[in-house]
């Protein structure tokens, strides 16, 4: 296992949203009456000087600014934070730079200058059409903004656009979820974020869940009939919620499902890097203030820690099995230092048909990829796992 050797990413965190979803359990916090811009950014590329030993001189291959709202800050904050990364890292040639945005933040101006300051790839969180469903998430936005913000997007030169969609959404119909894809697809985008709403914990929704929630046959109804939909339109599916039509996938996402390496910078930001056949990871401070006034310090990191030996087959197989095609089987001695034959897991996966070996590509199997937290779970440590089927 070579850390030089295997593909580097950089994510970059801006923590701040106009208003906190109930449904969202990322690091985010409702923006201040002033938004500190100019000092975040001085923090960010003070935290990218902690980072960039850990590059080893590899370029890197990809950069997503997420939230929070990056589409809160200013073209030219995204400008000084891009020109600094450049002055510190090597960037391969058509980097692809994707930049998170709400639509209730978007303006045609900051797109334009979204593009000269070299972001080629824009994710937009829409969520739903509908406004009542956007309403019962919480979201700042209506559907016609929705489609307001695509269109500036495009109108400024934006040719890579991925849109992000919830189902199975309060009240939410098979027809209203089948309707809310047919309004993403009119727009054309490069590449669609499909997934279902979850309840996850520490969020609002998570302490009290909004009401008629639709049940599960009907969750797999709406899957079904979007996928197809999805299909139809030449969107193929390459990951368990990403649809993208050819040769348009996510660069940065298939690096984390491939188990690549990354730096990130910015509040709670999680890093994984791979030195001298090790893996490490480390987490930064979560509130903005405390980043703040840590960022560039080693007291910044809230977490550094080594991945023992006995994580790294479900951390990769955590990752890499959520991809429909799978992986190369060299990959997980590449990427762990293990050998797959000698995992339990594996042999057992093979066994009861959850897993499939076609040459040297490894996959779940359509019973693996429909239960696939079974599927990984087989290869999560001794201890945790005798735990987890108990």
């Amino acid at each position: 296992m070579n850390g030089s050797l295997i593909p580097l990413s950089l994510y970059i965190h801006v923590p701040w949203c106009v208003r906190k979803c109930p449904y969202c359990d990322f690091n985010s916090h409702q923006r201040p009456a002033s938004l500190p811009e100019a000092a975040y950014v001085d923090a960010l590329l003070a935290d990218l000087l902690m980072e960039v030993p850990l590059a080893l001189g590899r370029p890197v291959q990809s950069i997503f600014f997420g939230g929070g709202t990056p589409s809160l800050f200013s073209g030219a904050a995204i400008a000084r934070i891009l020109d600094g990364v450049r002055a510190q890292l090597t960037l391969v040639e058509n980097c692809e730079i994707t930049l998170e945005t709400n639509p209730g933040t978007a303006e045609f101006d900051r797109f334009e200058a979204y593009l000269v300051a070299g972001v080629n790839r824009i994710s937009l969180g829409v969520q739903s059409f509908d406004d009542d469903k956007l309403r019962r998430l919480g979201r700042i936005h209506g559907g016609a903004q929705a489609r307001t913000a695509y269109q500036m997007a495009r109108a400024a030169g934006v040719a890579n656009i991925n849109l992000d969609l919830m189902f199975g959404l309060p009240n939410q119909s098979l027809q209203d979820a089948i309707a809310d894809l047919q309004a993403a697809l009119e727009l054309a985008p490069e590449h669609v974020s499909h997934y279902q709403l979850t309840l996850e914990p520490q969020t609002a929704f998570a302490r009290t869940p909004p009401a008629n929630l639709p049940d599960e046959d009907a969750l797999v109804d709406m899957l079904d009939a979007c996928q197809a939909l999805l299909s139809t339109a030449g969107y193929t599916q390459y990951e368990v919620s990403a649809y993208a039509q050819p040769a348009m996938r996510s660069r940065h996402n298939l690096n984390y499902w491939l188990y690549g390496d990354y730096l990130a910078i910015g509040a709670g930001a999680h890093n994984k890097c791979t030195a001298d056949g090790r893996v490490r990871r480390r987490v930064r401070q979560r509130n903005p203030s405390g980043f703040l006034k840590l960022a560039g310090s080693p007291n910044v990191l809230s977490e550094d820690r080594q991945i023992e030996s006995a994580e790294l087959p479900f951390e990769f197989m955590l990752n890499a099995l959520r991809l429909r095609e799978g992986f190369a089987a060299p990959l997980f001695g590449e990427r762990t230092g293990l050998a797959l034959d000698q995992q339990p897991g594996f042999q057992q996966g093979l066994r009861r048909g959850l897993l499939v070996a076609q040459g040297e590509q490894i996959r779940a199997t359509e019973l693996g990829y429909r239960f696939l937290n079974d599927t990984v779970a087989l290869f999560l440590p001794q201890g945790l796992a005798n735990a987890a089927s108990n």
